[in-house]
């Protein structure tokens, strides 16, 4: 079963079984269809962008088809209501089926805008559509298949119940586009539509709507707690299941490949090309692909109750035992961002303590190592607690944050702002940060160093045309006007070439301007090579005076450009990625680049366990959620390049947000502590066969994980 882009969920499961939410019915059709394209259908009406579009089929039975070049960066349709808008009010969804006629993904998205859509006014969901592929690809109009009766506003969430992603009442364009293809695609479209009814909820019954644990109140699911006691009956069946089933028999103390050949021992963790394909090498000289999970840690179970009281049933009062959990945070983005300090309530340790006692924070350590290894892992990966890694029980990755160091003022934020490199003080701010996990260093279960965090590159001029919009005290601009005088001489031959009237050089420094068109584009292509490659230098250059003989993990791309990819397989022993796709067997480097790959961030979450938000890549159910894993994993051991992933993350994020908002179903384990049977059976399945199916591609003498 291919993946399929859509949020699923049902109304049956979040209401019928709870008899406290009044439910207020709503009887709309299941869909409603917007375009067909059969009959009449005049495609002349289709706007495009890089894209030709054709009818194909019978008039009774026909498909728009598309067809991509790739000299636009997001070539795409719009389609617009024959009327002044559409009306999607009672529908939760906007949704197309497409059908890739090629044997080549592509990465597409969909808009859906009110009136000024490019304002800002629009919702936008983005999908990888693999070779061949049909499936179904969904917008929402509602975070979930239900709405209030009455207004009712809810925040601090990226996705919160009943409400709207854009006034569904006022939709005057669809938009179908691929990200920046780099070859031509062929493809159909059908069945544009509103789908998913939606049913009303009384708000006045819905509040509060989180439990003491943490969970969503009006649902139920299996392995929800209602009790102490359900704690208490999970630990003591997780127990047993962990006794007996303690790990892949194959691996090794490292968690290597001990059936596998045996190369030459050494201190520290190696890469190493066999038979044409990267593998990691262990201490013991066994090839190892590293099976992880990130943040295996309790900082992350804290969600803002300051200015939301309302939503939370039965918080501690102050001499309960369990107030020990309330503290404040200044980490906020959103809602929280104008209310910090906020006060703040952990309901994952709080439920740690319930379960395991006062003990609570040993027993959260030692268990993280029986969980990963009998979940057929190996890997303590990014964001894991330091002092969980230094018991030496577990292979791990060191993550160095870059705090404090000088900032291009002209680069265009994301979650970091790019680093001025050629400022003295960003490598006294890389040797800091290196300083900070000097633990790891000469450590032979340390694998390496993820050094920075989803760093925004830009395109491959990016980095120079920041440059240039820079004040003139900026080193980068110094250092980048010393390259132009160098070449140019003259400011008069810079204008000539660069089309461009300053004065002299100092206008130049002054200015804050960028030159439009291509006639500068070979010296900004050169300035931005430059500035990627210093950066990577310098890192490794710091890391090397700490931890010399210690694989450097790169900086876990996930905006990047093949300028900056090349300059990190020039310097990083192992090149990271993060990618929230559902396959990356295709993953592949710039021409002439042969690098160690390693996937930095990787998941897949659904709404059917109490979670209002399935993340950027959804699954329909904790059953096709594994079947996603399965997927993805072994799509990693297929590609040659790629030496491991790491999943992302241990624990699902609060369910009403954490201090960005963000409240993803992405977790291994809830807030409860209850692991997703469906996910470590699967993790189980991939950890059994990784080895012989990364070797020759089979699954020969895998034990079944059932």
């Amino acid at each position: 079963m291919k993946p399929i882009f859509f949020f699923m969920t049902s109304v049956a499961m979040l209401f019928a079984i709870n008899d406290q939410v009044r439910v207020l019915a709503d009887d709309p059709p299941a869909t409603e269809i917007l375009f067909d394209f059969n009959g009449d259908f005049d495609v002349s009406t289709v706007e495009t962008r890089g894209v030709s579009v054709s009818l194909v089929g019978s008039s009774e039975n026909r498909k728009l088809q598309l067809e991509t070049g790739h000299d636009t960066d997001w070539p795409g349709i719009s389609l617009n209501p024959k009327n002044e808008k559409w009306d999607g009010t009672a529908y939760q969804n906007v949704s197309f089926d497409i059908t890739n006629l090629r044997q080549q993904a592509f990465e597409l998205g969909l808009r859906i805008d009110n009136p000024q859509g490019d304002a800002g006014n629009n919702f936008t969901v983005m999908t990888q559509v693999g070779a061949g592929e049909t499936k179904t690809v969904s917008g929402q109009l509602y975070t979930t298949p239900y709405r209030f009766s009455k207004p009712l506003k809810l925040e601090g969430m990226h996705a919160a119940p009943g409400q709207t992603t854009i006034d569904p009442a006022n939709i005057v364009e669809i938009v179908i586009f691929l990200r920046t293809p780099d070859k031509d695609h062929l493809f159909t479209i059908d069945n544009v539509r509103f789908d998913t009814p939606m049913t009303a909820v009384d708000p006045e019954q819905f509040m509060p709507f989180i439990d003491e644990f943490g969970q969503f109140e009006h649902a139920d699911w299996p392995e929800k707690v209602f009790s102490v006691d359900d704690l208490q009956k999970q630990k003591d069946l997780e127990a047993l299941d962990l006794k007996n089933r303690p790990g892949p028999k194959e691996f090794g103390r490292f968690g290597g490949w001990t059936k596998g050949p045996q190369l030459q021992q050494s201190k520290f963790f190696r890469t190493e090309k066999v038979d044409g394909k990267w593998w990691l090498v262990d201490p013991d000289g066994r090839l190892f692909w590293s099976h992880g999970i990130d943040s295996i840690d309790t900082r992350f179970g804290g969600t803002g109750i300051s200015d939301r009281e309302s939503y939370f049933k039965n918080l501690p009062a102050a001499e309960d035992e369990l107030a020990q959990f309330y503290g404040t945070s200044t980490w906020a983005y959103g809602f929280y961002s104008s209310r910090v300090p906020f006060e703040t309530y952990n309901f994952l340790n709080a439920n740690l303590s319930r379960k395991y006692g006062a003990a609570w924070k040993s027993e959260f350590a030692k268990l993280a190592h029986t969980r990963v290894k009998s979940w057929g892992m190996n890997t303590l990966a990014s964001w894991a607690d330091p002092e969980i890694c230094q018991q030496k029980k577990t292979p791990y990755v060191s993550f160095v944050h870059v705090k404090k160091g000088p900032v291009l003022v002209g680069a265009k934020k994301m979650w970091t702002q790019f680093h001025d490199v050629f400022d003295i003080e960003f490598r006294a701010a890389i040797a800091k940060g290196i300083r900070e996990c000097e633990f790891a260093a000469d450590d032979p279960w340390c694998i390496g160093f993820f050094i920075d965090n989803e760093l925004y590159w830009g395109n491959q001029t990016d980095l120079a045309s920041w440059t240039l919009s820079c004040p003139e005290e900026q080193a980068a601009k110094k250092e980048f006007i010393k390259d132009l005088n160098a070449k140019y001489e003259t400011i008069d031959k810079l204008n000539q070439a660069w089309e461009t009237d300053h004065e002299d050089w100092e206008a130049l420094a002054m200015s804050t301007s960028v030159p439009e068109g291509d006639s500068a584009k070979t010296d900004l292509l050169k300035f931005t090579a430059k500035s990627s490659e210093t950066y990577f230098r310098i890192v490794k250059e710091e890391l090397a005076k700490v931890a010399p003989n210690q694989l450097y993990l790169g900086c876990r791309f996930i905006w990047d450009n093949p300028t900056a990819v090349r300059s990190a397989c020039k310097h990083c022993d192992v090149v990271s990625f993060n990618r929230y796709l559902y396959d990356v067997e295709s993953l592949d480097l710039p021409a002439g680049q042969d690098k160690p790959v390693v996937i930095g961030e990787f998941h897949f979450g659904a709404i059917d366990r109490g979670a209002f938000h399935p993340s950027k890549v959804p699954a329909k159910d904790q059953q096709h959620r594994a079947e996603c894993y399965r997927n993805f994993v072994r799509s990693a051991l297929r590609n040659p390049l790629i030496v491991g992933t790491h999943w992302f993350a241990y624990h699902s994020e609060p369910t009403a947000g954490r201090g960005d908002g963000e409240n993803y179903h992405i977790g291994f384990v809830d807030a409860c502590d209850t692991p997703y049977q469906e996910l470590v059976n699967a993790a189980r399945q991939i950890g059994n066969e990784m080895y012989a199916y990364r070797s020759d591609g089979t699954k020969a003498n895998v034990e079944a994980v059932k």
